[in-house]
């Protein structure tokens, strides 16, 4: 008798606790990521913040964390793209390839992203791996820099991706000028509000 109620707990409850679990460390994981990102900016060695700025630096602005803006994405490679440069706020553009598509539903609609992967960092070991997505959304210019903000990506071993808002950041020409911060595509516009991450 013992087992079969063993057994029937664990058919009801299992996906009930495997959620609990999931949602607990997507919790740690943005976490960390808050947590890192402050320290990036408060230390002088990897700040994007003037010196007068880092003086009166606090923390980073955050959204209120929220999962519904953590989502599971088709992820489609696309092998046949070639390198170009994306334009930047600066003077210098930078080689990028368009090096797969994410498609997803938030807030009841569907969306497709172009992922990219960069030149300069595929030529680094340690970032070979690296991806990004840089979107702009109906909060920038109001809640979030205008310019847009930059979604940081592994590349998946399966053709799925998760992908979280909760942990878009704003590039770093949207505290201080001089640097040569990609501009967002006009393909990877959205015109909902994204209001996770990192915000003004």
């Amino acid at each position: 008798m013992k087992k079969t109620a063993l057994l029937t707990l664990l058919l009801y409850c299992g996906p009930a606790l495997y959620a609990q679990y999931d949602s607990a460390a997507a919790l740690k994981d943005i976490m960390q990521f808050q947590d890192d990102l402050n320290k990036e900016y408060s230390n002088p060695e990897t700040s994007p913040l003037s010196k007068e700025k880092r003086m009166s630096f606090t923390h980073v602005n955050f959204f209120a964390t929220d999962l519904q803006y953590r989502v599971t994405a088709k992820f489609t490679r696309t092998p046949d793209e070639k390198f170009f440069n994306m334009p930047t706020s600066g003077k210098e553009n930078k080689a990028y390839v368009k090096y797969a598509e994410v498609t997803f539903s938030l807030l009841g609609q569907h969306y497709k992203l172009n992922v990219y992967q960069s030149l300069e960092l595929l030529q680094n070991r340690k970032y070979r791996n690296y991806l990004f997505i840089p979107f702009r959304d109906a909060t920038c210019g109001k809640e979030t820099y205008g310019g847009g903000r930059y979604i940081d990506l592994q590349i998946p071993l399966s053709d799925t991706i998760t992908i979280d808002f909760n942990k878009a950041y704003q590039p770093y020409c949207a505290y201080t000028e001089g640097y040569n911060c990609p501009i967002p595509p006009k393909e990877n516009q959205m015109p909902l509000k994204i209001e996770a991450g990192v915000r003004q």
